[in-house]
């Protein structure tokens, strides 16, 4: 880790040095204040030494700065001081994060050093964590497309656009219609292949930007904001070629049997009364009849 030291005191940085070296770090000196920011302004360093007693730290109100400057990741700082006073450990938006008295103990001071790296560890992981749990809030963990809660946010906000610019909106739906025998048949893990590579099918003949949503269990949805009529039902059909044309076999070489159906939605122009769940029951009544006319085809209609 790259840690700062912000210190004039040759006997203490000689110390701070061995101790630091020691456990491989790397150390970025720095004889001021102005100089400190600088060096942080280019990132990177995440660790702070700082010594009250031979800098200008407190006459520049260096920690302050630090903190007001709100820089992207945390900055753990270790102040070096002859004493503590209680106005350092009652401000900690502005104060240091833990205290070094002198005479610097190098034992002490690694030790210290160690408490800081870990906490910093520590908040990284936090921080991923919560990234993942977002992820996770807005994707479905197996086909990683968006769920049902993160597609209608999405389309809703699609549909509201195209109702302000009076633009048209087409919705595709698909639905696996032989999912729940190819279950019964072959067992839940099989099904979850399946929905894996339809849904890696869906996500590579679809647009780059289109949010590509897994609804329900075998259906998944697709906004097409701006696009309607022949248009809508040919990226439908490329869609559904490529679902046709995905290999899906087992280990014994048997190929399985995969029935969809594709339903296109279109309006014109989103009225006042229009919402997307309206478009929603519509294409799933269209995949109802799709299913009893036959499978492996798209049809279209418009609202």
């Amino acid at each position: 880790m790259k840690i700062l030291v912000i210190n004039n005191d040759l006997m203490e940085r000689t110390i701070i040095q061995q101790v630091l070296q020691t456990n491989k770090h790397e150390i970025i000196p720095a004889g001021n204040s102005d100089t400190a920011m600088h060096l942080l302004q280019q990132g990177d360093i995440r660790f702070v030494i700082a010594d009250r007693a031979t800098t200008d730290i407190d006459e520049k109100e260096f920690i302050k700065c630090v903190r007001e400057a709100q820089p992207p990741y945390y900055i753990y700082i270790l102040l070096i001081a002859l004493k503590v006073s209680d106005t350092d450990v009652t401000t900690p938006h502005v104060g240091a994060d833990d205290y070094l008295h002198k005479p610097i103990i190098p034992l002490e001071l690694k030790s210290r050093v160690h408490i800081g790296t870990r906490i910093l560890g520590l908040g990284d992981n936090l921080v991923q964590a919560k990234d993942t749990l977002e992820q996770t809030a807005m994707f479905d963990p197996l086909t990683n497309l968006l769920n049902q809660k993160a597609f209608l946010s999405l389309s809703r906000g699609e549909l509201e656009r195209a109702r302000r610019t009076q633009a048209p909106l087409s919705l595709i739906a698909l639905d696996i219609d032989n999912f729940k025998e190819i279950k019964e048949k072959h067992g839940d893990e099989i099904g979850n292949d399946v929905l894996v590579l339809i849904s890696q099918a869906i996500r590579e003949k679809s647009r780059p930007y289109d949010g590509v949503g897994r609804y329900e269990d075998a259906m998944f949805l697709i906004p097409l904001p701006g696009v309607i009529g022949q248009d809508a039902e040919k990226i439908a059909a490329r869609i559904l070629k490529g679902i046709l044309n995905t290999s899906i076999t087992l280990l014994d070489g048997t190929a399985v049997d995969i029935k969809i159906s594709v339903g296109v939605v279109a309006s014109v122009r989103i009225t006042v009364n229009m919402e997307i769940d309206v478009l929603i029951e519509k294409a799933k009544e269209l995949i109802s009849t799709i299913k009893r006319n036959g499978s492996n085809q798209v049809e279209a209609i418009f609202v």
